[in-house]
């Protein structure tokens, strides 16, 4: 399709998240066979953001309509840096122009806008430098997320930013009841896909690939998950006796990829029940859809992780569980690397309206789980109040409470790192944080 109508549907996508609806619903709204293209550029427009906003207010005084605006900053974020720009910038520019014309909402902005970027094409290097001392325009990131990472990691928050606008690897994980990790890199490489391996289930391919390409995908041989994330199931159930009958509880489980992870890594035959309760009922369908491919069983409950007076009793028996694995909400702010919308949706006071549900979850879970049984708490998120913070408030109005030795913050980027954060040293993957609770056994 033309450049100028993939910019518009960019343009379009973008309003829609300043407007708050996510990347992924704006995306689902592009017709199927345009929507890679528009992603592509999207997500580029969206790690380039504060640049973009950056620079558009050296243009002009004022800000302008919305649609206007959106088109001028899609363009500014696509050709500020030629070396990354996905197109020579006066074509970019070019074609926006195009664009404006075209669309009903830009028509009478299209002049303005043409002025603004053949000024930006001319002054470019000039403009850029005066954004250099921004720190929203050098990091992409909101100046509230940028001082929180200060805050957590001061050693460590240029990293984390740079690795979010980095893109992610495509990490998968082998189911090992089907075949084993060697067998599925041989398959792999059979039709020219390199990956290397990272952790004891999993593989990182050097290149993303649509998922109808991995061989035996249909079938339940892999999944895609990264390789943080791969760290839930084993944590859980290490040392448990999967022999015996045991009932583990996945709590906030769409789309069910650990819950599907627990069942692979019990033994064929073992005995183990797992409950999956999910409170949105949409996203309930997708763990039935991800258990279907994996041919694997779960009790699937839509209910709320924090009221378990509404279920535990009349869905699940009313007996305690042996396991509990929580993957609480939260912000998100460990994954902006496959979801750069994440960053710009956000407000800083979502952070502790979300501690608190965090809070409310794990109190409840706790009184649902048995004596010497244990529970991990989980989030995708690098901020300390979501993670260790939490774990710290949790011990110390818990005395049945004990920690045990957990990966902690597992920030985004290439492992290996020394120091305070505690990396996987198997390579690359998200921000996590992972705290594993044992339950006094008196």
């Amino acid at each position: 399709m033309p450049l100028w109508q993939q910019l518009m549907l960019v343009c379009q996508a973008l309003q829609g998240i300043r407007g708050g609806q996510s990347g992924t619903a704006v995306i689902e709204a592009v017709e199927p066979r345009l929507r890679p293209g528009v992603q592509a550029l999207l997500f580029q427009v969206l790690r380039n953001l504060g640049r973009a906003d950056a620079l558009r207010s050296q243009l002009v005084a004022r800000k302008p309509p919305p649609a206007a605006d959106a088109l001028l900053c899609t363009a500014l974020a696509l050709a500020w840096d030629p070396q990354a720009a996905p197109y020579e910038p006066f074509t970019l520019v070019n074609q926006a122009v195009e664009a404006a014309k075209r669309g009903q909402a830009t028509r009478g902005q299209a002049s303005f806008i043409n002025a603004c970027l053949r000024r930006f094409l001319r002054e470019r290097d000039a403009l850029v430098a005066a954004t250099d001392g921004d720190p929203v325009a050098r990091w992409n990131h909101p100046a509230w997320w940028i001082r929180r990472l200060q805050q957590d990691y001061p050693a460590d928050w240029e990293r984390i930013l740079q690795a979010n606008n980095a893109h992610a690897p495509m990490a998968l994980r082998v189911n090992q009841q089907k075949c084993t990790l060697a067998q599925y890199q041989q398959a792999l490489a059979a039709i020219n896909l390199e990956a290397k391996v990272v952790g004891p289930q999993g593989l990182e391919l050097a290149q993303p690939v649509p998922v109808q390409v991995l061989p035996g995908f249909a079938d339940g041989w892999v999944s895609v998950q990264d390789a943080a994330a791969q760290q839930a199931a084993p944590l859980v159930l290490q040392g448990l006796d999967l022999t015996q009958p045991l009932r583990v509880l996945d709590a906030c489980a769409a789309p069910g990829g650990k819950t599907a992870h627990l069942l692979e890594h019990a033994p064929a035959g073992s005995p183990l029940q797992v409950t999956a309760l999910e409170v949105d009922e949409q996203r309930s369908a997708r763990i039935h859809d991800t258990l279907a491919r994996l041919g694997l069983s779960a009790q699937v409950l839509v209910a709320d992780a924090s009221r378990p007076q509404d279920w535990w009793q009349s869905q699940c028996g009313g007996a305690p569980f042996d396991a509990i694995l929580l993957d609480a909400p939260c912000t998100a702010s460990g994954i902006v690397r496959r979801h750069p919308d994440v960053r710009w949706l956000r407000r800083e006071s979502d952070v502790a309206q979300l501690a608190q549900l965090q809070r409310q979850i794990l109190e409840a879970l706790w009184s649902l789980l048995k004596p010497g049984g244990r529970l991990l708490y989980c989030t995708c998120s690098v901020f300390k109040a979501e993670g260790d913070l939490q774990i710290q408030t949790f011990l110390a109005h818990n005395t049945n409470a004990q920690l045990l030795p957990s990966p902690g913050h597992l920030i985004p980027g290439v492992g290996g790192k020394s120091g305070p954060v505690r990396d996987n040293p198997a390579g690359d993957h998200d921000g996590f944080f992972y705290a594993l609770l044992q339950k006094s056994a008196h």
